[in-house]
């Protein structure tokens, strides 16, 4: 009896070092994070594809460490895509049936397709118009007919569905050009302001922004022209709408007109400087050193077209308390390979724009037809983010939907960019914490060849391979 009374108090100590094990082991577990992982590579047989999840443990033996710490942090994001041009929105909303329209858009903006979070938004017509030259108002000699019926049909339909499937959305206002009637040569093409019309611009542009505003559409910035370094030229500057504008005068517009306007309408809308290629950082330093433009301005917005990305981190070092933003760059037939462009656009633009202090990434057309159009004047071999076949109804996503879903389907509003080692030529990272608290990493391998390599955070690690020329973004909730 005292045998058989022995037995189960045995089997209850049995029992509980077992739960206790248990337990333990699901606490190690609950510790230490699953990581999603997405990937892309430059054959294109994976495209932003889930692979297998991965696995935080203790240890790792890859020589190739790369260190996630979110108690470093940098500046905030607000977004990453592209722009509806006049032409895009023409098809997008009139050559799609409205079936493959709203598929498209939910897969271009919703959070199961790859969340675009930033649009920046041609002021009236641009490059890239399907049927040609335009502005807001262009009847001499005053602002009364101001309007922005141009954009009804097709723009501002698309947008707002944009901003309805994503209301995280932010929009960029920017103008190719001054209406011809206040301008030297009196013409959309090249040219400039005159100078007695620095306030007229100002309401132009005032007006615009809350015209959009009363559309259920109000711009976040406000750049005061689009490459202003195009040449003033009395027979036209860049073959389509463009406007010279030297930064003593963009100084004077921001500072004595444009900047006490916005802020007399209550619009909230911020005003960049500059919005032209990297290879002049001087004119928007130029800019915001002067006091009364820079008291209105809230950073910078390059181009990718000239110079290298360095030039936004030579900005910021300058004038620390402004923003940077990359808002504009365009691949095209000029660079057909998938895994050039894959490369080269991850690491410039994604990795090389936000380690340089960008707050925000947009590509150029976020649609264009097989032709590479329609084209007002401008580029004749550009790439949308997705083609749309005109003939056929059929959309192709092209190399930048996939160089931008790799963040902004991951990446909110409102992250925060962290520290991460990166090494060049090798595997190269940028990384975030959302606003949620989650982790997210993009790392691209530059070297040539198949690397391993570590991710530690918090003390833990994961090994990962990654093939040649391959983009991979990791997430997980800590």
């Amino acid at each position: 009896m005292r045998r058989m009374a022995g037995s189960p108090r045995g089997g209850a100590v049995l029992l509980t070092g077992a739960l206790l094990a248990s337990a333990l082991t699901a606490q190690a577990a609950a510790a230490a994070p699953t990581v999603e992982v997405w990937r892309t590579t430059g054959d294109g047989s994976v495209l932003l594809a889930r692979q297998a999840d991965a696995e935080f443990g203790t240890g790792g033996g890859a020589a190739t460490v790369i260190d996630v710490d979110e108690t470093t942090s940098y500046q905030t994001i607000d977004g990453f895509g592209a722009a509806f041009t006049d032409s895009a929105a023409h098809l997008v909303n009139d050559e799609l049936a409205p079936a493959a329209r709203d598929e498209l858009m939910t897969d271009l903006f919703g959070a199961d397709g790859i969340g675009l979070s930033m649009l920046r938004q041609p002021l009236g017509a641009s490059d890239f118009t399907h049927d040609g030259d335009y502005t807001y108002d262009d009847t001499c000699c005053d602002l009364s007919d101001l309007s922005v019926v141009r954009d009804r049909d097709d723009v501002l339909p698309l947008v707002r569905q944009a901003k309805r499937i994503n209301p995280e959305l932010k929009l960029i206002g920017t103008p190719w050009s001054a209406p011809a009637w206040m301008k030297t040569n009196e013409d959309l093409d090249g040219g400039a302001l005159r100078p007695e019309n620095n306030g007229l611009l100002a309401d132009y542009l005032v007006g615009t922004a809350q015209a959009y505003a009363d559309a259920g559409l109000p711009l976040d910035y406000l750049s005061v022209q689009n490459e202003p370094y195009h040449p003033e030229t009395p027979d036209g500057g860049a073959g389509y709408p463009s406007m010279h504008m030297d930064p003593a005068q963009q100084a004077a517009i921001i500072g004595d007109e444009l900047g006490p306007k916005l802020a007399e309408a209550g619009l909230g809308t911020k005003i960049l400087a500059w919005d032209h290629n990297w290879d002049h950082p001087e004119y928007p330093a130029q800019v915001v050193d002067d006091p009364e433009a820079g008291r209105h301005t809230a950073g910078a917005a390059f181009h990718c077209y000239g110079g290298s990305v360095g030039a936004q981190r030579e900005f910021h070092q300058e004038h620390p308390d402004k923003g940077t933003w990359l808002t504009e760059c365009s691949g095209g037939a000029w660079s057909p390979d998938f895994a050039d462009n894959l490369e080269w656009n991850t690491r410039n633009l994604i990795i090389g724009g936000i380690r340089n202090w960008a707050k925000g990434v947009t590509f150029w057309n976020i649609a264009l037809d097989q032709n590479h159009g329609p084209t007002n004047g401008g580029c004749t071999d550009c790439r949308g983010v997705v083609t749309v076949d005109t003939e056929t109804g059929q959309v192709h996503r092209n190399v930048e939907y996939y160089v931008l879903g790799h963040v902004a389907k991951f990446v909110r509003p409102g992250a925060t960019r962290i520290e991460s080692t990166s090494n060049p030529e090798d595997i190269e990272t940028v990384a975030f914490r959302n606003p949620g608290g989650g982790i997210v990493l993009l790392a691209l391998n530059s070297a040539g060849a198949e690397r391993s390599f570590q991710v530690r955070h918090r003390g833990r690690s994961f090994e990962h391979t990654l093939p040649a020329g391959a983009v991979t973004t990791f997430t997980w909730q800590p």
